[in-house]
């Protein structure tokens, strides 16, 4: 079974309830093709990195799918060629990593586990560690503020060549 994640983004001009039907369409024809949607991330409404057809922001939908036969890819990413209301889209195949990964992040499996080890290995080390004083430094010296030497460049003479 092959893997797929395909993230496009849709106009933020249109309604909420054209940008829900946008991405409804898109499921539906993913699921006409053969294909079952394994997960579908929260549409959210972002900045983009450079304008597209003058629009600043867009809402970002990301939609993870497998599928046994990726014949219809082709097809499938012609409609969201001819889809006016789309800005941009992007079809990845998932490597066993890739599915490894949103899988783990669906579940909340990454980031959390290193979280509590840290909180529990700093209230553990807080318990037994005896508290020192530390010395009293001196306060430092302030720093030399140095001062570049401003170099001047004198510019060419002009001739007129007119007279």
């Amino acid at each position: 079974m092959r893997h797929y994640e395909v993230t496009f983004i849709v106009d933020p001009v249109l309604s909420g309830d054209e940008v829900k039907a946008t991405a409804e369409h898109i499921q539906k024809d993913l699921k006409s093709m053969g294909a079952t949607i394994v997960a579908m991330d929260d549409p959210a409404i972002r900045q983009l990195a450079y304008p597209i057809n003058k629009r600043s922001t867009g809402v970002y939908h990301c939609i993870e799918f497998s599928t046994e036969a990726a014949d219809w890819l082709a097809k499938f990413e012609l409609n969201l060629k001819r889809n006016e209301r789309l800005l941009r889209f992007l079809t990845v195949k998932l490597d066993k990593y890739g599915v490894k990964y949103n899988d783990d992040k669906r579940n909340g499996r990454i980031g959390s586990r290193k979280k509590k080890e840290s909180t529990q290995e700093t209230s553990t080390v807080a318990e037994t560690a005896p508290v020192k004083e530390a010395p009293k430094a001196q306060a430092p010296a302030p720093p030399k503020e140095e001062v570049p030497e401003e170099k001047t460049v004198s510019a060419p003479e002009v001739i007129d060549l007119d007279n």
